[in-house]
């Protein structure tokens, strides 16, 4: 007889925490990226629009493009975070709390230095 609690039949078990956290940064980029692709469909039907009635509004245009870069942007983290989740990240920029890399001396996103220098 073992020590070890069984689980019942037919109950699958639970997945690690690391694997979780991993499946929610995917489902998330997935619905970043469909929004991603649903505001470029409409900022060019706009620019058609605007185009075919010779009447531009460039403020309307601006805050659609805005949108998209803040979207194309939280896609890029996103991105970035399944990367070094798969690889592994060393740590947080104390300065911007951008994720980096083992080895990284700068912060990728704000510059700054992530490593002390020691007069020799």
């Amino acid at each position: 007889m073992s020590g070890g609690p069984v689980a019942p039949s037919g109950t699958a078990p639970t997945p690690a925490r690391g694997s979780l956290q991993r499946q929610e940064l995917e489902r998330r980029r997935e619905r970043v990226a469909r929004e991603l692709a649903e505001e470029q469909w409409d900022l060019g039907g706009l620019a058609y629009e605007m185009a075919i009635r010779d009447h531009f509004r460039l403020d309307v245009l601006t805050r659609k493009a805005a949108r998209l870069q803040e979207l194309d942007a939280e896609l890029a983290a996103l991105e970035r975070l399944i990367k070094m989740e798969s690889e592994g990240a060393a740590g947080a920029c104390p300065e911007c709390g951008a994720l980096y890399a083992r080895g990284a001396i700068f912060c990728w996103q704000c510059g700054v230095q992530l490593t002390e220098t020691r007069p020799a």
